[in-house]
């Protein structure tokens, strides 16, 4: 063997090994990542879901609520989760939303109320993105916005700090594709991301309004044709 096919060899089994050692490192941060998340949603039917009848479905193996010219929804809703009313955790989901002017968001630390509605706190999303990566809660409207980081004390007062852009944030969110968003809740403290981009920060000490705990649940809301999906969801609890 020629010196020169010889460095070709080594090279090539340098680089096997570099690849090799690449993919294990990936699988043991795919694994870490997950540790501890349970599914929320089996991919076939709404089995641990409720809401209201006939506008939720499965389809392809994500959770989905459409509204067109022939069905149009004049109500705001919500499909609960049964699996609790988790207090700390960290949500992790799929979503994809269309349509001009569609609004959706997933409620936690949230109660329900009557006519599948909900009070509490709700990571906001939106085809226009006026909310998308909005922390928003009944009762308050916009807690957070993208792009802040806010602490609220016992009276309600709010001190916002910016820490990005809020246009430069939304580079991160596919239009009429899926997204991944994620809620971390521990304590006072609430983080969302979008697609692993931090959205908003919030540390919440009013009484009134910062639940400890509460029930998930996804909105259909009111308004124009949209459709809004969900699938992947998991969570895990501290």
């Amino acid at each position: 063997m020629t010196t020169q096919r010889l460095d070709r060899v080594v090279f090539g089994l340098a680089l096997a090994c570099l690849f090799l050692v690449l993919s294990v490192r990936t699988a043991v941060w795919a694994d870490e990542a997950d540790e501890g998340f349970v599914s929320m949603f089996n991919g076939q039917d709404l089995t641990g879901w409720e809401g209201m009848p006939g506008w939720w479905t499965v389809e392809r193996g994500a959770i989905v609520a459409e509204s067109t010219p022939d069905k149009p929804s004049d109500l705001t809703h919500y499909l609960y989760w049964k699996g609790g009313q988790p207090a700390d955790f960290e949500l992790r989901c799929l979503y994809r939303i269309s349509g001009k002017g569609g609004n959706s968001g997933i409620q936690f630390r949230s109660e329900p109320r009557p006519n599948w509605d909900t009070w509490g706190y709700q990571a906001d999303l939106d085809t226009n993105h006026d909310y998308t990566g909005f922390l928003y809660q009944h009762g308050r409207g916009l807690v957070a916005g993208r792009g802040q980081q806010v602490v609220i004390d016992r009276e309600g007062n709010k001190t916002v700090t910016t820490f990005a852009d809020a246009d430069e944030l939304l580079k991160a969110v596919h239009d009429d594709d899926w997204n991944e968003y994620r809620i971390l809740a521990q304590g006072k403290h609430i983080t969302l991301w979008i697609n692993g981009q931090k959205m908003c920060q919030v540390e919440d000490h009013e009484p009134k309004y910062a639940l400890p705990k509460g029930i998930i649940a996804l909105q259909m809301h009111r308004g124009p044709p949209m459709r809004i999906e969900f699938k992947d969801l998991r969570i895990r609890q501290f």
